[in-house]
């Protein structure tokens, strides 16, 4: 298994599209997580992250410049209960309500396909931490068209049961810039979670994202034991 540190991975694309990060801190005793997005068009690069609580919606920077919402607003990440959802649309809700419905993270996800963004048909690409019993798991999930294919819909779910400390899986959107765009393939990434605080952590993401592509940022820090939680924000748009 191939093991990247985060100054690897994201200098290996200029464009990743949406990313997402989970794993346990060097320590063991934190939950992280990070999400950002990248843009290429002016609608997508409209945007900056938004706390509510415990909660994060997108926002656009410039109202009158926003073209189609739809696929650019909406909470990447929302808390119900012991779990934090996180995710690149507006999927997150639709985890978080079925899931308070008693159905799984992969049940909901059954009920969602790609984005109708032809002819990209961007992945939707999910992740839940769940802390219990002193100790985290976590799942991550991709819907993907089948090669480009809007008819048939691929649901991919990964779960990590006791996590490696120091070490994160990474998925993200695109494999690179494309007409249309490639879209994510294989297995979550593996990387070193390096022993950083979460503003360490944050500057090192942030910095080493694609300068002209990454328009926000968002990390979170949830300690395992009491499910207290520490988070920054990062916007291009300032």
């Amino acid at each position: 298994m191939k093991i990247s540190t985060i100054k690897e991975e994201l200098n290996s694309l200029d464009y990743h599209g949406r990313g997402i990060i989970i794993g346990k801190s060097a320590d063991g005793k934190k939950a992280v997580t990070a999400y950002f997005i990248m843009g290429r068009s002016v609608n997508s690069r409209n945007r900056v992250f938004v706390p509510e609580g415990e909660n994060m919606r997108t926002k656009a920077f410039d109202e009158s410049k926003m073209v189609d919402p739809h696929l650019i607003i909406y909470y990447p990440v929302r808390v119900l209960g012991n779990k934090t959802i996180v995710t690149n649309g507006d999927q997150t809700d639709t985890v978080y309500e079925l899931m308070d419905k008693q159905m799984t993270f992969e049940q909901a996800l059954r009920t969602r396909e790609f984005e109708d963004d032809k002819p990209n048909f961007t992945p939707r690409i999910s992740g839940i931490i769940h802390r219990e019993g002193g100790d985290m798991n976590y799942a991550m999930s991709i819907l993907k068209s089948a090669e480009g294919d809007e008819s048939s819909c691929e649901r991919f779910t990964y779960a990590y049961s006791n996590p490696i400390s120091g070490k994160a899986k990474f998925i993200h959107t695109y494999n690179g810039a494309g007409d249309p765009l490639p879209s994510f393939e294989g297995e979550p990434k593996t990387l070193v979670l390096p022993d950083m605080d979460i503003d360490a952590l944050t500057s090192h993401i942030w910095e080493n994202l694609n300068s002209d592509n990454k328009v926000s940022l968002f990390v979170r820090y949830i300690d395992i034991a009491t499910g207290e939680s520490e988070t920054r924000i990062v916007n291009k748009n300032a």
